[in-house]
């Protein structure tokens, strides 16, 4: 088992200015997704390739608690990608072999139910916020 890539700060930030230059219209449809969305059924998974992870150390619990501060929520689309807060903390960075957009993605995990969730990494909602308590 290859052990995925982590990303820190500046790295995620490559990557999402590489997947701004990005015009042409693609199956995956990566660039609608702006703000965190259920994953399609239709989703062209097997297009894809692991760019990269957030997730620090499996032995870790990562922070629950998330990064908010002009008011936003989970569902805006203008929410910041913070990568020490949720969900960030526990995704994973995809790349369309096709289009060679990049996105997010982790699994939501509640108490009947998962559900992968998918968001497009943009470079303008990515924000170097300190390190969650």
């Amino acid at each position: 088992m290859i052990p995925e890539h982590a990303l820190d700060i500046d790295g995620l930030t490559a990557l999402a200015q590489a997947s701004s230059q990005v015009t042409d219209d693609c199956s995956c449809e990566i660039a609608s997704y702006l703000g965190w969305t259920r994953t399609p059924v239709s989703f062209p998974q097997a297009q894809m390739r692991p760019a990269g992870t957030l997730a620090g150390d499996p032995y870790d619990e990562p922070t629950f608690a998330e990064y908010h501060p002009h008011g936003t929520n989970y569902w805006s689309t203008d929410a910041p990608i913070a990568i020490h807060y949720f969900p960030y903390n526990r995704c994973a960075v995809q790349q369309c072999t096709v289009c060679l957009r990049y996105c997010l993605t982790y699994v939501e995990a509640g108490g009947y139910y998962v559900e992968p969730r998918i968001r497009a990494l943009d470079v303008r909602h990515i924000v170097d916020a300190p390190v969650a308590d």
